[in-house]
């Protein structure tokens, strides 16, 4: 799995940049135009978190603490303890 940085520079040393930077191969670098950078599942991740939220502001959601959902949890696990 690769990391992003987001470098910013003045344009008259961009030259030297990438020279320095096209160094290193494909598979331990990879220069990405940040206008063509994306991810791709911001659109799919942005609605289902409007979805829940609207459940969540509308009540047809419960939010729980950490010791409840661990008594939830205990409780759940315990049913199918053999």
């Amino acid at each position: 799995m690769m990391e992003a940085i987001r470098l910013e520079f003045q344009p008259e040393i961009k030259e030297k940049i990438l020279k320095l930077l096209s160094s290193f191969s494909t598979d331990e670098l990879r220069i990405v135009e940040e206008d063509s950078f994306s991810d791709s599942n911001f659109e799919e991740d942005k609605k289902k978190l409007e979805i829940a939220y609207a459940k969540l502001k509308g009540g047809g959601e419960k939010l729980y603490s950490v010791d409840e959902a661990s008594s939830i949890l205990d409780e759940t696990f315990s049913k199918y303890d053999n």
